[in-house]
């Protein structure tokens, strides 16, 4: 049963990690295969580490056969790749010392977080401290509207993900993540209505 726990736990913060990267826009984290990397990567880890501690041997053709396996997910964006590490490293710290892995899950936490509110404030003052490019985290489910009047009905949608005033084009950037294409066409329906809108760029999954 004591084997047991540190799994749970590495399984638990997986989740917690996901279900914070999706609440705070972040689309591509809220795939089916997302989901089961968040929770089996830190699992792997903590098994591979436990396995090979204290054994130099073992270890170096762990290294071997770990070499000839081949990545080919291809990463979108700096806070994926991030994440990943993120993971692994959570899953290195169970082994050695649980406290360091729950310490690095909740600063985790804690900075995706404040990003996020960090990024909400600005939207209110029509500003913003950073922006993302188009592609950048959410490569589905995504549009990304231009508009030269701000658009309130947007700006208070929890869809929107990033806001941008575009002094030198005098134009609101408006870039918004959906779950599902249904969501996604359903909204951009409501847009083609809108008259003040300047133009929207679409990417479905």
């Amino acid at each position: 049963m004591d084997e047991l726990k540190p799994v749970l736990l590495l399984i638990s913060s997986g989740l917690i990690l996901r279900f914070s990267l999706s609440l705070t826009g972040q689309a591509w984290a809220r795939s089916h295969a997302q989901t089961v990397a968040f929770m089996i990567l830190p699992v792997i880890t903590y098994v591979i580490t436990k396995t090979i501690s204290g054994n130099i041997a073992l270890s170096l053709g762990m290294i071997g056969a770990l070499s000839i396996v081949r990545f080919r997910h291809p990463v979108k964006s700096a806070l994926e790749l991030i994440m990943y590490f993120d993971l692994i490293t959570i899953g290195i710290a169970m082994s050695v010392r649980t406290k360091w892995a729950i310490q690095l899950v909740l600063a985790t936490v804690a900075i995706i977080v404040l990003v996020k509110v960090v990024q909400k404030l600005s939207n209110k003052i029509g500003t913003s401290f950073y922006s993302m490019s188009f592609n950048e985290g959410n490569t589905s489910n995504t549009i990304e509207i231009s508009s030269k009047q701000r658009i309130d009905y947007i700006e208070k949608s929890e869809h929107l993900v990033n806001l941008l005033n575009d002094k030198a084009n005098d134009e609101f950037v408006y870039r918004m993540s959906f779950n599902n294409k249904k969501e996604l066409k359903d909204f951009k329906e409501k847009l083609d209505k809108q008259k003040n809108i300047e133009k929207i760029n679409v990417i479905f999954n």
